[in-house]
């Protein structure tokens, strides 16, 4: 028998922050994904949201590329959050 498709599950753990992803799972469509994301991974109600995402979907850089692929970045300090400020009462950044 086939294990199904293999899905990626991301949770939001409460409203206002990110979804993050926490896992992988075999379903034959994406709603026995979402049934089974919830089973699995939110079983003690701490998540808010589920995507389900085809692991076929997903596009990845190689680790093996890091350097030639992230080096256009380095020259450019101003994106480092030691740049900014953090306002006084901001809980979730």
């Amino acid at each position: 028998m086939s294990q199904g498709q293999l899905w990626e599950v991301f949770v939001r753990s409460r409203r206002g922050l990110s979804h993050t992803h926490v896992g992988s799972l075999h379903a034959p469509d994406a709603e026995m994904a979402l049934r089974n994301a919830r089973d699995l991974y939110t079983r003690r109600q701490e998540g808010v949201s589920i995507w389900v995402v085809p692991s076929t979907a997903v596009t990845a850089s190689s680790p093996d590329e890091k350097d030639p692929f992230f080096a256009p970045a380095g020259d450019k300090p101003y994106r480092h959050p030691t740049f900014y400020e953090v306002p006084e009462g901001v809980r979730n950044l």
